[in-house]
């Protein structure tokens, strides 16, 4: 089975990456993405996984979703 497409957005930039997994995610950025740390958002629902720190960005993780027209 195939990893869906997310998205990645750097909060600090606004530079936006497209990967299926965190090894190619880290291709991308260079020299940077030394370390990878993941983020996390508190709510009344729970701890949920957000996005990751790698290197100098903070990324925040979307999912692409497809539709038919």
């Amino acid at each position: 089975m195939r990893k869906s497409l997310r998205v990645f957005i750097d909060m600090r930039t606004g530079e936006h990456f497209f990967a299926r997994t965190v090894k190619e995610l880290r291709s991308q950025i260079g020299n940077g993405g030394s370390r990878v740390h993941k983020m996390y958002i508190d709510t009344a629902d729970g701890t949920y996984h957000t996005g990751y720190v790698i290197g100098r960005h903070w990324l925040s993780m979307y999912r692409q979703e497809w539709r038919k027209a």
